[in-house]
Parts: structure tokens; sequence; C-alpha cells
């Protein structure tokens, strides 16, 4: 689908046309993907980078236009699963027009609320600040997360509580990749902006992008390295609850087995057959002198094999 947007005071004003000063490519089928390729000069390479969510980001420098791959946080749908996925979607900005290419809607969704947009460079570093702005949010809530399934993981001890924790440490795993790849495409484009002599406002929108980028790269970090001690200590948790719980077992059984030895002994209906002529007050002590022995000879055995 292609959405085409106007800038008219200050903010993004929808309209129905395809030389739009902003255009929004979502998901597109065959025929946009062939507009992109003969109007706009998207190749395929380029194209299919924009719309895979596993593409690292990257920024490619062209005589009239730049092509940035962003990696942006999907949007958290709830659940039981816990996962905060990232997507890809594709820049293409010239000084007088901004494509984006996505798999849906939502990467202008908040812009302008910020600042006012009087050009497409304004569109575009506004989106990647709405973007750095939505990885924080994602983290806020994976901390409010964390701290409840801890303490319904203390309470319960269920394997699913611990499953969520996994998801969780995996979503910052990739929002740490992320965020360093865009960290690497945002240092990329200072650079460019200060050779083509942007505007200072512009240079220093993007020093603060950098800064917020690495501040939000940090953070995931350490809830990354927190997240791993507290699953290792979860885990170690429940091994030593289900040591403890084998341990009670293991005493009933062996409080037990006293009783099922003198009921088995009892009820050989062969042994009684066998030693009719034998007072039972001989065969029985024998039968379990001759047992003692045996379980001697054993112990004695499994000892010289454990030297």
């Amino acid at each position: 689908m292609i959405s085409s947007f106007a800038l008219s005071h200050g903010a993004l004003q929808r309209v129905e046309r395809l030389d739009a000063e902003v255009m929004l490519f979502s998901n597109p089928d065959a025929a946009e993907r062939d507009l992109l390729h003969s109007h706009y000069k998207v190749d395929e390479h380029a194209l299919a980078s924009a719309l895979d969510p596993d593409e690292v980001s990257r920024i490619e420098f062209h005589p009239d236009h730049l092509f940035l791959i962003w990696k942006r946080p999907e949007n958290y749908s709830g659940g039981g699963s816990l996962a905060f996925e990232v997507s890809s979607c594709g820049l293409l900005f010239s000084p007088g027009q901004l494509l984006v290419i996505a798999t849906d809607d939502t990467p202008l969704h908040g812009i302008g609320t910020r600042q006012p947009l009087n050009a497409p460079l304004d569109v575009l570093l506004d989106l990647l600040f709405n973007n750095i702005h939505h990885y924080l949010g994602h983290l806020k809530v994976i901390k409010l997360v964390a701290r409840e399934l801890q303490q319904k993981f203390n309470a319960s001890m269920q394997n699913q509580h611990l499953v969520q924790m996994f998801n969780l440490s995996e979503s910052l795993i990739y929002y740490i990749n992320a965020l360093h790849s865009n960290g690497a495409v945002l240092t990329r484009l200072r650079n460019h902006a200060e050779k083509q002599h942007f505007g200072s406002e512009a240079i220093g929108l993007i020093d603060d992008l950098i800064i917020e980028n690495n501040q939000c790269y940090k953070q995931a970090e350490i809830y990354s390295t927190v997240f791993s001690g507290l699953i290792d200590a979860r885990g170690n948790l429940m091994n030593n609850s289900m040591n403890n719980l084998l341990r009670k077992l293991t005493l009933i059984n062996v409080v037990f087995l006293p009783l099922n030895l003198i009921a088995s002994i009892g009820g050989m209906s062969e042994f009684s057959m066998m030693t009719a002529g034998t007072p039972w007050w001989i065969s029985y002590p024998v039968f379990l002198l001759v047992m003692l022995l045996g379980a001697g000879g054993m112990l004695f055995g499994l000892r010289r094999l454990a030297k």
C-alpha cells in the first residue's frame, strides 16, 4: 500500500499523489515494487533488505540520495510469550523527498509531535528519534514485566515463568544488536552531514540521536546482564528445590522399605512350603541372615569396584 504525505504547516498531511515529499510503501505488492524499481531506482537487493527483519542496519551514499536500513522495534502486542520483536525498514532520502519502505504502516506513527516538520530531513530525523524512544519505552516495559515475573516465580516456581524470562532475555539480545548497528549508521550519517554542510540544527539533532541511542544501548546491555544472572540464579534455585523434594521422597522410601521387606517375607507361600518341617523361629532368622550376608557381599564388591 502507498501512502503519500505533504509537508504543510509543520506537519504531515495525507495527499493523493505519487510525487509527495514523504511516501510510505507498506508491504508493497508487485506493482508497487515495479514502481520503486522504475521510478525511484530502488534495486531488488535494497528492497529485499528493507523488508528483511534480519537485515543489519547500514547506510549507502549515492550522488543524489542516501539509502538507510534502520532497525526498529515492533509494536508489543502482549500475550504469554513476552517476546519483543525487531524489524527493518528502508529509508530513501533526498533533499526533496523521503521514501519509507516497511512491512507495515507504523513507521510514521507519532511523527511531528516533538518538532515542526518543514523538510524531508526533519521527517527523517524525527522518525529516527521516535524509534529510539520506542526502544526506551520497551525497555521500561521489560523492566516492569521482569519484576512481575520474579514475584510470580518466587510464589509458584513454575517452568512457564522461567521460559518467559528466557524470552525477555532473548529479546534484549536482539535489541542490543539492533541498537549497536543503528549507532554505526548514526555515526556515519553525522560524518556525512558535516561534509555536506547540513544546517547546525540538523547536525545538533543527529548528535542528540547518537547520545540517546548510546544510552539506550547501555541500558539494554545492563538489563541483559542482570537477566542472565537472574536466570542462572532461578535455575539453581529450581534445582535446589527439586533436590530437596527428591531427598524427602528418598526418606519416605527408606521409612517404608523395612515394612515392605517384612510384608514380602511374611507373604512368601513358597518359602513356608519349603520350610514346613523346620520351626519358623529357625527358618526365618536363617533366611534373614542369608539376606544380610548377601547384602554385605554386594556392598563389599561395590566398594572394591569404586576404588
